[in-house]
């Protein structure tokens, strides 16, 4: 449904909630914040992969030293793009707070 800005005072509740649960779901029914969990604990486990790597490395116990390398910078940039998920969220709280009411 558009939104026109002259009729803006129209929008009924419902026509509200009907666009909220658009956005909120996705393709595969999931919410924003099942979502973020989803990834967080992705990210724990591909960084408990890239420990493992790393102590293999370090003990000369590993097998293949070029997955273990894939292994340690896909844990860095899942990390990193992590990092600047909370950086995007944070600033648009800091935003949001600005906003008076």
């Amino acid at each position: 449904m558009a939104i026109n800005v002259n009729n803006i005072g129209n929008i009924s509740t419902q026509d509200l909630l009907k666009n909220d649960n658009k956005v909120s779901n996705n393709e595969s029914g999931l919410n924003f914040g099942d979502m973020l969990k989803k990834e967080i604990d992705s990210t724990n486990e591909t960084m408990e992969n890239s420990q493992k790597a790393e102590v293999d490395i370090a003990t000369g116990s590993v097998k293949d030293l070029a997955k273990a390398n894939i292994a340690i910078e896909k844990a860095d940039l899942k990390m990193q793009m992590m990092l600047e998920v909370r950086n995007k969220a944070i600033s648009a709280y800091k935003e949001l707070s600005k906003i008076q009411v």
